[in-house]
């Protein structure tokens, strides 16, 4: 743990979306209801070029959401150093309000592995987590925001429960937490819970930010819904349900719009921002 951890920082209670390159003209000239941008860490890594200098700009205007996707933090190994040294470097020119990475794990014996794979919740996990959160934190020289997961299996070693493993994390490591409203959605509807009462269950004074996104529909073996987490569609009415129903609990909070997937035209995107931007003005400060 940092030896005086800080409060994670806010970002305005606005919507915010994914940062894409062929919105950067809407953006720097009419960005409507958007009030912050998130990038993913990995995309940012290089030494120059247009990228970078676009980022550079944003910066001036907007804060920043890093968002790392390949630190593998769930992972059994230990965090990889050069991607550390890395992550280093680009927290440290580019200052963004906050750092976030998921609770999962991508990659064994040295290979990466394109997917963020959920983790059994027991005591060795926790300790592991905790270590490597420590590290992170350490190493970047700020608080991190911790994401859960989306699940398409349950472990049968887990002795915590989701809500409870993360609150448990936040308060070992000092982290702040990443509520994905959508992933709730999509593990509670494959593992046949009810999203509402993971929410009800759900650390919400530690969370710094809400992320929602739209998924793809399958069935399993057996002929049950199963749900793909794709960010490539559009956020589905249940899943802006369930977050009315977070915000009712958790008061005003940042909410990302995810969609890094068949991304669409930016009025499409900016609706959604619309859309999250009215589900918080209906919350009571």
């Amino acid at each position: 743990m940092l030896d005086e951890t800080p409060h994670f920082a806010n970002l305005p209670n606005r919507p915010g979306v994914g940062y894409k390159p062929q919105h950067y003209s809407a953006l720097t000239t009419d960005p409507g209801d958007v009030g912050w941008l998130e990038i993913h860490a990995e995309n940012y890594m290089s030494s120059g070029g247009r990228p970078l200098a676009q980022l550079r700009h944003l910066c001036e205007r907007f804060p920043i959401s890093v968002h790392g996707v390949g630190l593998s933090i769930g992972g059994e190994g230990p965090l990889d150093p050069e991607h550390l040294s890395r992550l280093k470097h680009l927290v440290g020119w580019l200052n963004p309000t906050v750092f976030s990475e998921h609770l999962a794990w991508s990659t064994h014996d040295g290979a990466f592995l394109n997917d963020l794979l959920p983790l059994p919740y027991t005591q060795a996990t926790l300790t592991r987590v905790s270590d490597h959160i420590d590290q992170l934190q350490n190493t970047i020289g700020r608080q991190m925001m911790l994401e859960n997961p989306s699940s398409y299996l349950a472990f049968s070693e887990s002795t915590w429960s989701e809500p409870d493993f993360l609150r448990e994390l936040a308060n070992r490591t000092g982290c702040g937490l990443l509520l994905d409203v959508n992933n709730v959605f999509v593990s509670a509807t494959n593992l046949h819970t009810d999203p509402k009462d993971y929410i009800d269950a759900y650390p919400l004074d530690k969370v710094g930010e809400i992320h929602l996104g739209g998924h793809d529909e399958d069935q399993d073996d057996h002929g049950r819904p199963l749900l793909i987490d794709s960010h490539g569609k559009a956020v589905v009415d249940p899943v802006w349900a369930l977050l009315d129903h977070t915000l009712a609990l958790s008061g005003p909070r940042p909410i990302l719009i995810e969609w890094d997937n068949d991304v669409p035209d930016w009025p499409v995107l900016h609706a959604e921002a619309a859309r999250a931007s009215q589900a918080l003005a209906e919350v009571p400060a």
